[in-house]
């Protein structure tokens, strides 16, 4: 980890997609793929605003979709940096179904990813240390670091079943 800092407030990112019909399933809702893509777009943001490089993505956590967007829905993804390794970059990325006619908005899913920092060579490179400057950020990243957990621990329990 380089000494350099960085705030959870730097890397937050807020990006929407008018769900059209290239991206709906025959049902006329979000295709799986496409949600993923955005959650991965979103949180690629979200690690470079945060280190100021180009990062790729090394892990999606598991992704339970626990509600559709609908065609002509918008959806919201909403991504920050919650956690830091030495190259490494946690990212929670949140995403809710919004209905621009009525602005009712529902959460759909959520995932972690970790992203890789690189250098210009494109070799893996140190990141800032996480900084949470605000209660604000502290509960932010408290909460995405128990969620994780929360997450993990359901995973190894539908595993084990």
């Amino acid at each position: 980890m380089s000494e350099r800092t960085a705030t959870l407030a730097e890397s937050q990112t807020e990006m929407t997609e008018l769900l059209l019909p290239n991206d709906t399933n025959n049902l006329g809702r979000a295709l799986g793929g496409a949600v993923l893509h955005w959650m991965d777009i979103c949180g690629a943001i979200a690690a470079m605003r945060f280190c100021n490089r180009q990062c790729v993505t090394a892990s999606m956590d598991h992704v339970d979709f626990i509600g559709p967007i609908d065609l002509g829905e918008v959806a919201v993804m909403e991504a920050y940096v919650f956690n830091v390794g030495q190259t490494s970059i946690d990212v929670k990325v949140d995403v809710h179904a919004e209905n621009p006619k009525t602005d009712e908005r529902r959460k759909t899913t959520t995932s972690f990813l970790t992203f890789v920092a690189l250098d210009d060579d494109g070799t893996p490179t140190p990141v800032p240390r996480l900084v949470c400057e605000t209660d604000a950020e502290k509960e932010l990243r408290a909460e995405a670091v128990a969620a994780r957990a929360d997450q993990l621990e359901s995973v190894i329990e539908r595993m084990e079943e």
